[in-house]
């Protein structure tokens, strides 16, 4: 005899094809939010600009802070790449 796993509930049988083709759309809709890229990116960078405004809004000390520490990984990493091309 085999368990069932809770984890993968059975399927309930669809009483009509409207709701089998319901149930199916709001699948399909789940697995392209879950496997669209692009759009966790963008979704992403909009809770990082929210993120950054209210930071800013209420501590503007750290959100420089922020934006300096930024700018001091950039110029190392930029320096970095560029001394490496230069001892080849």
């Amino acid at each position: 005899m085999t368990a069932i796993n809770p984890a993968y509930p059975v399927p309930s049988t669809p009483s009509s094809p409207e709701q089998a083709r319901a149930e199916l759309v709001s699948t399909l809709n789940a697995i392209e939010d879950k496997l669209n890229v692009p759009r966790k990116v963008s979704r992403a960078i909009a809770r990082g600009k929210v993120a950054a405004a209210k930071l800013q809004r209420e501590s503007p000390a750290a959100f420089i802070g922020g934006i300096a520490a930024v700018a001091a990984v950039a110029g190392t990493v930029a320096w970095a790449v560029a001394r490496a091309i230069a001892t080849r």
